[in-house]
């Protein structure tokens, strides 16, 4: 073939196609797991810090998130059965794969339907302390639920009492841009530290309202609602009855009550 026909022009230019789609492939199956971790890690170094309030939400202070990190989180597992502490040969907590357990049909269990359409629960799940002087003085815990177009996934931090709401943060969602996106708003995020999750008897009762909510000493139990995002809203309280509950980490919460962090 002559290497000035269009006939050869084409064949090289599959050949050269061809040769780079088996290159990125490759590239991408075998860096899936690292892009998986350093995802990870990047939304603890930085969502975990905004909710429990070591840096701001949406804030662009200059600190070493690095260094907080190291120093004032701890990540530990958690048998969601017994809400017992649990620990896994091998296992780092901090780059433990909470989604991929709940994929995983032989580490986790099935739930009955629910609001927040949370199908699978992982067998086990990994909680985050916030340490001051190495005592825990918070926990944070992943929730996630269905909104009104994708799975919304974030985190509630509690103080030492199990009960009084530090901060709530998302790190994934798919919603309505200025409407249920809101959720991410560093001045909505603002109305969450200080209510209660649970009632006087235990029971979840933290959600989000239709309306504008009271400040936290009248009205602990709400906060305000997004205007033009009511699904997105109810999604909200959903998630969060499911994961107070006894699905998710209500037993956890339980052991905390009795036993401490």
């Amino acid at each position: 073939m002559r290497t000035d026909s269009p006939a050869y022009a084409v064949a090289f230019a599959t050949v050269v196609c061809v040769v780079c789609s088996l290159f990125v492939a490759a590239a991408t199956i075998l860096l899936k797991d690292r892009q998986a971790i350093a995802k990870m890690m990047y939304i603890q170094k930085n969502v975990l810090l905004e909710v429990t309030g070591l840096v701001p939400p949406g804030g662009t202070a200059e600190v070493d998130r690095e260094e907080l990190f190291r120093t004032r989180i701890r990540a530990r597992l958690v048998d969601l059965e017994s809400g017992e502490y649990v620990e896994e040969p091998g296992v780092d907590p901090l780059r433990y794969d909470q989604r991929a357990a709940r994929n995983d049909p032989a580490r986790s269990r099935e739930v009955p339907a629910n609001p927040a359409q949370v199908r699978r629960v992982p067998q086990r799940a990994v909680v985050y302390h916030l340490v001051d002087k190495d005592q825990p003085v918070q926990v944070v815990l992943p929730i996630e639920g269905q909104g009104l177009y994708s799975t919304i996934y974030g985190f509630i931090a509690l103080d030492r009492d199990s009960r009084t709401v530090r901060g709530l943060a998302f790190y994934e969602q798919g919603e309505t841009p200025g409407l249920g996106d809101e959720i991410n708003n560093p001045k909505w995020r603002a109305l969450w530290p200080g209510r209660k999750a649970f009632d006087e008897n235990w029971q979840p009762r933290l959600a989000v309202k239709k309306g504008a909510a009271g400040p936290p000493e009248e009205d602990p139990y709400q906060v305000d609602g997004l205007s033009g995002a009511t699904v997105t809203s109810d999604a909200v309280s959903h998630m969060l009855a499911f994961w107070l509950g006894e699905q998710g980490f209500g037993k956890y919460l339980a052991r905390t009550r009795n036993k401490g962090f």
